[in-house]
């Protein structure tokens, strides 16, 4: 008897599995699209080209009214310019280029890592060299991820973001 218990249990957690698993993830005929690769690796960026982007992200600090901090980092998190406004907490320092080494060598943003993990993905606690908290962007010159910026200084990653974000715009 007990055998026979085990094995309809065992039918019946395969059966709820299967059923699960044959759940639709998309509505009827659409099209299940596998998300678009990364951009490949470039050259580093140059420094010219980094200090033109940290200079547009310290400009968007300004109009956020918090002090920041901005590294930017070629592909592999390397430092290759960081800058910090008067009186930005001293943290922010750390944070900017750890958010910049994440967008770097993930080739992707860093805000990405923090959706994830409040979607539940509480693995991207143990994966070494992410951090899950928006603000590093990658630079993407000429279709290549020739670096990343971060941006640390606000309560939130809303502003870190936008921050990040004018200083790639500046060098697309």
């Amino acid at each position: 008897m007990r055998t026979s218990l085990l094995v309809a249990v065992t039918s019946l957690a395969l059966l709820v599995g299967a059923a699960a698993e044959a759940q639709p993830t998309a509505p009827a005929g659409a099209p299940q699209a596998a998300p678009p690769p990364p951009p490949p690796y470039g050259m580093p960026i140059s420094l010219a080209e980094a200090k033109k982007a940290a200079d547009a992200a310290i400009a968007e600090a300004g109009k956020t009214g918090f002090p920041s901090a901005v590294a930017v980092v070629g592909p592999a998190g390397d430092l290759i310019y960081f800058e910090r406004m008067d009186n930005a907490n001293i943290s922010t320092t750390w944070l900017a280029q750890e958010k910049a080494k994440t967008a770097a060598t993930f080739r992707r943003p860093s805000k990405l890592f923090e959706d994830r993990l409040q979607g539940g993905a509480t693995y991207l606690l143990g994966l070494d060299g992410a951090m899950p908290v928006g603000g590093g962007v990658p630079l993407v010159i000429g279709g290549k991820v020739v670096g990343a910026i971060g941006a640390s200084g606000a309560p939130s990653s809303g502003p870190d973001e936008q921050v990040a974000q004018a200083g790639a715009a500046a060098v697309k």
